[in-house]
């Protein structure tokens, strides 16, 4: 190969690993992702609000889970924790809380004949659980994917994936 076309590759190479790279923490789609992750589980573990997880989730919603397995529609994903909800006692603390791993959130947009239609939202958590003693106590870590659409002007997310669950050592 010439040293020309050595250059051409690598040059071409370089930017398309920028055009796909993630976008910066301080872009306005990093942000609004960002709120809408804390927003959907605020809803899941601290406010025990399906109503609002059902607004966020598109109808034909799948979640991928190493653990659990595959749950293939919103309505049978969120029919569990409306169940939950409805016992729960709402002055008793939250059973589990999750954490996000701070600086691990990345965003990469989508885009469709350059039009931006998605995202895919990428990072680690952890979570915490009451003992019997109603303390917090470490429980798994794992890593998350959130594909997000656009719908009507809207981000939802239409697929999750949660894996790589193990118990935290740290």
């Amino acid at each position: 190969m010439s040293w020309t076309k050595s250059i051409s590759t690598l040059f071409f190479m370089g930017i398309s690993t920028l055009l796909g790279a993630q976008i910066g923490t301080d872009s306005e789609l990093y942000k609004t992702l960002q709120s809408k992750d804390s927003i959907l589980f605020d809803a899941a573990f601290n406010r025990c609000d399906p109503d609002t997880l059902e607004s966020i989730f598109t109808e034909d919603f799948e979640f991928y889970h190493d653990k659990g397995g595959l749950t293939d529609s919103r309505d049978a994903f969120l029919q569990p924790l409306r169940d939950n909800c409805a016992e729960r006692d709402p002055s008793a603390p939250q059973y589990s809380k999750r954490i996000l791993i701070k600086g691990s959130l990345e965003v990469y947009p989508m885009y469709k004949n350059g039009e931006l239609y998605g995202a895919i939202q990428h990072g680690v958590h952890r979570f915490e659980f009451l003992n019997d003693k109603n303390e917090y106590q470490k429980g798994d870590i794992a890593k998350f994917t959130h594909v997000w659409v656009l719908q009507d002007g809207r981000w939802k997310v239409k697929r999750e994936l949660s894996y790589d669950h193990h118990l935290q050592t740290e």
